[in-house]
């Protein structure tokens, strides 16, 4: 039985043997360059901005552009550094401490008063009638004498 690819006189014939037929080759369309050779419009259609050259970088068809509709940023503000704190006030405090003691941000975390790895501030909004020793990061200045006048402490961190 003869081999199919064996066309009798050598080497196999392969694919990457094949030519096209002499004159099937086209050459390559040349756009743009003249009535003669598919020039004109080039394949960009007739009129409007895409068929033109130089349209500048943010056009938008004479609508306002982006760049001229947002706001002009002037000057300077520390709204980004601002602290912002959790606020616990004395009844709170009151509610959960009624029986005394120390009272810090992690025991605040623990009984879901506060979030943690955030600054705590201790209003003075209601009455405390136990003895707290108290820790935050910050006190309003009459959250300061309720706890003083309860026989507590203040101490900030």
């Amino acid at each position: 039985m003869a081999n199919a690819e064996n066309t009798g006189g050598g080497t196999p014939l392969r694919i990457h043997h094949l030519r096209p037929a002499p004159g099937a080759n086209k050459s390559k369309v040349r756009k743009g360059r003249g009535e003669a050779s598919k020039g004109k419009t080039a394949g960009r259609g007739t009129k409007g901005t895409k068929s033109r050259t130089n349209v500048p970088l943010g056009f938008e068809g004479g609508q306002v552009p982006l760049q001229r509709r947002l706001p002009k940023r002037k000057g300077f503000s520390n709204a980004l550094f601002k602290t912002t704190y959790q606020v616990v006030n004395l009844d709170r405090l009151g509610e959960l401490f009624s029986e005394g003691g120390d009272v810090t941000v992690e025991t605040l975390v623990e009984r879901g008063a506060v979030r943690k790895n955030q600054p705590v501030k201790i209003l003075g909004t209601g009455d405390i009638s136990v003895a707290l020793n108290v820790q935050a990061h910050a006190f309003s200045a009459s959250a300061k004498e309720k706890i003083a006048a309860a026989g507590g402490s203040v101490t900030e961190l």
